[in-house]
């Protein structure tokens, strides 16, 4: 066996591909675009580079590609944190433990070289990276946000000495025909108590005053969670160019104080997980077609992202996002809507959904080695 470092763009490509290769046969992977991976992992395009150094790696037996793991030492985590951590991440191998154990090491031997006293993941550039190795609901289908891994995984983990250093978990929601009564209730007493409004909009131009708010305010309300770095300014350039140019401008909703400034947010997308998979990842030549039909003709929705000012946290101001995307769902056609993952400690964000039917259907695991 070998491991050789990705050097080249035909090694970066071989890198993104090689999923493909290993979930062929399963139901619930989804694949990510290839060229936004290939972004993602180019320095030129991603503007994490600024503050992160990275090294990719692919594992090789008998001449054949049987795994991938990338490195990220991200500087701005190590400041904030102050730990010196390396993350692992984009990690996939076959059921072999020498193959995991090589990959791993390949890791843990580069983060000591930098003289860094541990390794964690697996995690992204960033917190808007897929992260977390899939430990529960393997037969859940995927999404585009997210990690799928099989289970076996976490037994190669576990026997490679890492030890949990935190959890995320996942809840799927049924949109009710009805919403709450206690919900509306809620909502309503919080928008005439605190003076607030949801900003109604009518197409994605109208979301575009409101785009630098909105990832000023993630970056706000996100501060304080697991490794989380706060974006840059390139960086959020970056993902308005990226994403709000398809987002379905509904399914944003915006709540602005009586100055009209915005005090929380909640971003949702029609599922892109069948069309991703029909497509496996490719835009061309009939990929892009799928998507937007996705876009357009769905009944799930992921749940992507959902922000409130730390001075309206804990008064209710979730339930006034929750009813306008409620209504929306019920507009639209959606039946069911996963949310995306929530540490497990974050009662208040969980304590929504029992308002709701609702299941705990997924359970993500953040792995430390001290090294």
């Amino acid at each position: 066996m070998e491991i050789k470092e990705v050097k080249t763009k035909s090694d970066l490509k071989k890198f993104i591909l090689y999923p493909h290769k290993l979930y062929a046969g399963s139901k619930y992977w989804v694949p990510n675009l290839v060229f936004d991976e290939m972004n993602m992992l180019s320095k030129n395009k991603n503007p994490a580079f600024a503050f992160c150094d990275a090294k990719y790696w692919l594992a090789y037996k008998n001449d054949e590609i049987v795994g991938r793991v990338a490195a990220i030492a991200n500087h701005h985590y190590i400041e904030k944190w102050k730990n010196k951590y390396v993350r692992f991440g984009w990690i996939d191998f076959i059921d072999d433990p020498e193959v995991s154990k090589a990959l791993t090491e390949t890791v843990e031997s580069w983060a000591k070289s930098l003289g860094m006293t541990a390794i964690h993941g697996p995690l992204g550039f960033t917190d808007m990276d897929p992260e977390g190795l899939l430990i529960s609901g393997f037969e859940e289908i995927g999404n585009m946000a997210s990690i799928y891994n099989y289970a076996y995984y976490q037994d190669h983990f576990d026997k490679l000495n890492y030890k949990k250093d935190t959890d995320w978990i996942e809840f799927e929601v049924q949109v009710p025909t009805e919403i709450p009564e206690k919900v509306t209730r809620i909502a309503e007493i919080v928008k005439s108590k605190y003076k607030l409004e949801v900003v109604k909009t009518k197409s994605r131009k109208d979301l575009l005053p409101y785009t630098h708010e909105i990832f000023d305010l993630l970056n706000i309300t996100y501060a304080h969670l697991y490794g989380v770095t706060e974006l840059t300014e390139s960086q959020i350039e970056s993902y308005i160019k990226q994403y709000f140019g398809f987002i379905r401008h509904e399914f944003v909703i915006l709540v602005v104080d009586e100055n009209k400034k915005l005090v929380a947010f909640g971003i949702s997308m029609p599922s892109l997980s069948y069309a991703l998979k029909k497509s496996n990842g490719k835009l061309f030549p009939f990929g892009f077609l799928r998507l937007m039909k996705a876009m357009k003709k769905n009944d799930r929705l992921d749940l992507y992202l959902i922000g409130v000012h730390p001075k309206y946290q804990n008064k209710g101001v979730n339930s006034l996002l929750m009813v306008e995307l409620t209504k929306q769902c019920q507009q639209s056609g959606i039946k069911v809507a996963e949310a995306h993952h929530e540490l497990e400690d974050n009662t208040r964000v969980q304590s929504l959904w029992n308002y709701f039917d609702s299941r705990k259907h997924k359970r993500r695991r953040c792995y430390i080695k001290q090294i």
